[in-house]
């Protein structure tokens, strides 16, 4: 038995004013929540045009011209812009009868491109039992026939899957939304033996280390722990005159230096160091899930997700920047500042959920606003974007060779002052000189 999607009714009339916008074809992505029981499909946003298309509605003639690169880029961009709980499940392609034929071998392609892509950035594991469907709609632009189908990404040989197709109003209303803030307090150390220090590397690396305790840390729900298979709004109180439970869970204690797994032990190995990067601070997590009998497991999964990425999300926004400003071979030789990008919040009509972006403090409202018709085919006003958190601060120093012992002590003591002074409610990370005499213990679990 094939999968079925259950969709918010406003995407047929968004697919319909695209067929007759755009001929002969466009392409675009599917965004929702996938689980055991159902899949959701609550938002459809085409392709944005590249330049040389924007003068006109209108596509290349071939299907051979469809640039996988191109839509596997935008899949990756709007995964950033996605709360915990959704993702990018599926592509769509609405084409002439005469294209119609060849439309499901293009979709193929795309879905796997972007499952690889988006599999290249993710820090954390797919749990087993995790749905690796993937679906493939077709909709023809003369007879506005749908077909769709599915993939199973985790098979490179899966062949298509009939699935059902069902629209459903107020779909995107009935989500809970479960709202955190988690406390960071990261060290990456930069080994000594290491050939070179690329910061955006070993940041990667230390975050991936973060990652695993996320992953085995402990949620506290309104202050218990709560079974897996326990439905997440068991012992919820309905809202007074109202049959529905409250849409947003914001008691959320995320214990991190507690383990699941009693097999767990921790060993210290010494390691000479000659610099590092520090990540302190705090964050704001968001997840969504269905508000149809949701279990806990499905909620904590959802939130930890969004806490991994949306700090990893944020350094790789912070060094493409880096990259795009100063060039990927600049050599800082003096402590520079830099911005972290903030988290913001903007709602869909009909939705009670919120989409996720990032911006500098020196970004306009209005550059959020084109990134949003560009990403995703929405328009925002000032007003509907709701910013997050305060500005976050980004410290880098470089590694200093060749000083002596008093000039080290002196550097070290203006090193713990400027950690005592720093601001816990923003999220700053340093890249902080410390020198080979001085040793950094990292605690790896067995």
């Amino acid at each position: 038995m094939g999968r079925t999607y259950f969709v918010e009714e406003a995407i047929g009339q968004y697919l319909s004013d695209l067929s007759t916008k755009f001929k002969p074809y466009v392409t675009g992505l599917l965004i929702g929540q996938c689980s055991s029981q159902r899949d959701y499909v609550i938002r459809a946003v085409r392709t944005p045009p590249k330049e040389e298309q924007k003068e006109g509605n209108t596509s290349p003639s071939k299907l051979e011209s469809i640039d996988e690169e191109w839509i596997t880029a935008h899949a990756s961009q709007v995964s950033r812009m996605l709360p915990g709980g959704l993702l990018v499940l599926g592509v769509f392609i609405i084409a002439t009868p005469e294209l119609s034929k060849d439309s499901q071998n293009a979709l193929r392609k795309i879905i796997f491109s972007i499952e690889k892509s988006l599999t290249k950035r993710r820090l954390w594991k797919p749990a087993e039992e995790e749905v690796s469907d993937r679906a493939a709609l077709q909709v023809c632009s003369a007879t506005k026939k749908i077909v769709c189908r599915t993939y199973d990404v985790q098979d490179p040989k899966s062949s298509a899957k009939p699935a059902d197709w069902k629209y459903q109003s107020a779909l995107s209303a009935s989500w809970l939304s479960l709202d955190c803030t988690v406390n960071v307090n990261i060290h990456i150390p930069l080994l000594a033996t290491s050939p070179n220090h690329d910061l955006e590397k070993n940041t990667k690396n230390g975050l991936h280390r973060w990652s695993k305790q996320i992953e085995d840390s402990v949620f506290l729900i309104n202050g218990q722990v709560k079974d897996d298979d326990t439905e997440l709004l068991e012992g919820q109180k309905k809202l007074r005159g109202n049959t529905q439970y409250s849409t947003q869970i914001s008691d959320i204690k995320v214990l991190t230096q507690l383990s699941q797994g009693s097999s767990h032990r921790s060993t210290a190995t010494v390691q000479v160091c000659s610099g590092s990067i520090n990540l302190k601070g705090a964050v704001k997590c968001r997840a969504y899930v269905h508000n149809n009998k949701p279990k806990v497991k499905e909620a904590v999964q959802a939130l930890k997700r969004d806490i991994i990425n949306t700090l990893n999300d944020r350094c790789e926004i912070l060094f493409e920047d880096l990259v795009i400003n100063e060039g990927p071979h600049k050599k800082n030789f003096e402590r520079v500042y830099h911005v972290l990008p903030q988290r913001l919040f903007v709602p869909f009509a009909g939705s009670s959920v919120m989409l996720s972006d990032y911006k500098f403090g020196d970004e306009a409202a209005v550059e959020i606003q084109e990134r949003f018709v560009e990403m995703l085919d929405q328009s925002v006003q000032d007003e509907d974007i709701h910013i997050a958190e305060e500005l976050n601060t980004v410290d880098i120093c470089p590694v200093i060779e060749n000083t002596d012992d008093t000039q080290q002590k002196q550097l070290t003591k203006a090193t713990l002052l400027m950690k005592l002074q720093q601001n816990m409610g923003v999220v700053i990370a340093a890249a902080v000189a410390v020198f080979a005499s001085i040793f950094s213990f990292n605690y790896f679990s067995d």
